[in-house]
C-alpha cells in the first residue's frame, strides 16, 4: 500500500512540475511569431488556412495579398506603440479616443469578413467563421484568468 501510494505521489509531481514548462514553450513561440516580417507572416497565416479550409491557389493567392497588408498595418501599428513607449508619450487612451480605436477595430473586421465571403465559397466561409468564433472564445477565456490572476499590462 506505501509503494502504491508512493508512486501515485511521484506521479502527480512530475504532472506538477511539466505544466509550466507547457507555458514556457508557448511564449517562446509566440515570440518568435513576433519577429517575423509582414511577408513571413502572411505566408504562414496563408498556409494555415489553405491546409484547414483546402484553397484553391486562386484562393491563396489573394488571401495573401489581405493577410501581407494586415500584417504590414500590424507591424506598423507596433511600431509605432513601441516608439510611443519608449519616448515616454505613452498615456491612457480617453473614452473618445477608445471609442474611436473600437470603432475602427470593427470596420475592419467587417471589411475582412466581406472579403474573406467574397473569396471563399460558402462552406469555406462557415468553417472560416466557425474557427474564428472559437479562436475569440479562447482569447477570451485567457483574458479572463489574466484578469483573475492580476496580471494586467496596461501603462498608467
Amino acid at each position: 500500500m506505501k509503494k502504491l501510494i508512493l508512486i501515485a505521489l511521484a506521479f502527480v509531481s512530475i504532472q506538477a512540475f511539466a505544466q509550466p514548462n507547457e507555458g514556457q514553450n508557448k511564449k517562446k513561440r509566440m515570440h518568435k511569431m513576433h519577429n517575423l516580417t509582414p511577408e513571413q507572416a502572411a505566408t504562414m497565416q496563408t498556409k494555415k488556412m489553405t491546409l484547414h479550409l483546402d484553397l484553391n491557389e486562386k484562393q491563396q493567392k489573394e488571401i495573401y495579398a489581405i493577410m501581407l497588408a494586415n500584417a504590414e498595418a500590424r507591424k506598423a501599428k507596433m511600431e509605432e506603440f513601441k516608439a510611443k513607449r519608449e519616448s515616454g508619450e505613452m498615456k491612457r487612451p480617453t473614452e473618445e479616443e477608445r471609442f474611436k480605436m473600437a470603432e475602427a477595430r470593427l470596420d475592419q473586421q467587417i471589411a475582412m469578413k466581406a472579403k474573406m465571403k467574397d473569396i471563399l465559397n460558402e462552406e469555406q466561409f462557415a468553417k472560416w467563421e466557425k474557427a474564428k468564433a472559437r479562436m475569440a472564445h479562447k482569447a477570451k477565456q485567457k483574458k479572463g484568468e489574466m484578469k483573475k490572476r492580476g496580471n494586467k499590462k496596461r501603462p498608467e
